[in-house]
């Protein structure tokens, strides 16, 4: 008998991560699937037959290699973040600002497409989109300073710098770098330079090759270096990690600017390789979309990816649902604030499936009010 145990013991040691992932995956994929089902009762509700809406909607996001990419477009900026929130998160930071650096990386980035003319394109993307990782970096550096040097809440001053962000850009836009060509009296920048636009490679738009790129680096960024291992344990837990030797201040400023830094180079990316200019309403909901996205990753980086090409999906195919069903488009956001719901309410989930989460396997996402 013990012989057969220590024979099993490899083998169950080598499935443990497989089974870690599953069990990880329950609460999310479950969201997803009673998030679908009571869209399908609302849609029910409003004449239309869910099948055939459904039908619309995922061949819209998937039925040809056109709606592929235009998923891939819905999707990237999605990644950028999903990666944000999930590493203030891993801190114990819950950054609900992606949206205002967000807009700051996508205004600054359209600034540095129209205004400089005659680069090349292998020096003007780079510095278009460096420019406003960095611009998202300085605007989150604001709320992570105050937080560590004089205890306000992240949450509280990342909503105020958002609505800072939303009149800037807009004032942005409408004032000094307006689009002032004959017939425009829309609030818009002019269009970034040829030179500026992010191309496609082999089909594939090459923002979403780097939101990938990205999403491996920062998982690496997270498990594999000392800065990761010092980010996860403040997060954990900030008095173990201060009586540890590990700066809590520091790691705090940390997080938020380099949350900051994918945010505004989402931003970025959206401005250069989907839309061409910087127009308020174009980037609408991207930051808080981003919050959905890693609470369905389970602020994994990894998972992030497929979690925004599922909302990228419902995104890119809600037009199509809506001309084939009737069924109007804004289900899709119905059905994306009931995913919320309830992987923000996984207690509930694990109460009516009887699940029980093993130790570690619970999603620590902020620290308490005024710590």
């Amino acid at each position: 008998m013990e012989r057969a145990e220590s024979q099993s013991s490899p083998q169950a040691d080598r499935l443990a991560p497989l089974r870690g992932l599953l069990r990880a995956m329950i609460v999310p994929v479950i969201s997803v699937v009673v998030a679908l089902a009571i869209g399908a009762v609302i849609i029910s509700v409003s004449g239309a037959n869910p099948l055939v809406a459904y039908r619309a909607l995922f061949e819209g996001g998937l039925g040809s290699a056109r709606a592929i990419g235009r998923t891939f477009e819905k999707a990237t900026p999605l990644i950028f973040g999903g990666l944000a929130v999930s590493l203030a998160f891993k801190c114990g930071l819950f950054n609900i600002g992606a949206q205002g650096q967000l807009l700051l990386g996508a205004v600054f980035a359209a600034f540095i497409g129209f205004s400089l003319q005659g680069l090349p394109a292998m020096a003007h993307i780079p510095l278009a989109l460096l420019v406003g990782a960095i611009m998202g970096a300085l605007w989150a550096a604001i709320a992570g300073t105050l937080k560590a040097f004089t205890g306000a809440h992240e949450v509280i001053t990342t909503i105020m710098l958002n609505f800072v962000a939303f009149n800037l850009t807009d004032w942005l836009a409408d004032g000094p770098w307006k689009d002032r060509s004959p017939g425009n009296i829309v609030a818009r920048t002019p269009a970034v330079a040829p030179e500026a636009r992010l191309p496609d490679i082999a089909g594939v738009p090459l923002g979403m090759i780097l939101a990938v790129l990205m999403a491996i680096a920062v998982w690496w960024l997270i498990w594999r270096t000392t800065i990761g291992f010092e980010l996860r344990t403040v997060g954990q837990n900030a008095s173990a990690a201060k009586y540890a030797g590990i700066s809590v201040r520091r790691m705090t400023v940390l997080a938020m600017v380099a949350s900051g830094f994918l945010a505004g180079l989402g931003g970025a990316i959206e401005t250069l390789g989907v839309v061409g200019r910087f127009q308020p309403g174009f980037n609408a909901g991207l930051g808080f979309q981003a919050i959905t996205i890693a609470l369905l990753a389970r602020t994994h980086p990894i998972a992030v990816v497929p979690a925004s090409l599922l909302i990228g999906v419902m995104q890119a195919g809600a037009s199509r649902m809506q001309f084939n069903s009737g069924v109007a488009s804004e289900i899709v956001d119905v059905i994306q604030a009931i995913i919320l719901f309830f992987v923000a309410a996984e207690s509930l989930i694990r109460w009516v499936l009887r699940l029980r989460a093993e130790e570690g396997e619970r999603v620590t996402l902020s620290s308490g009010w005024g710590s």
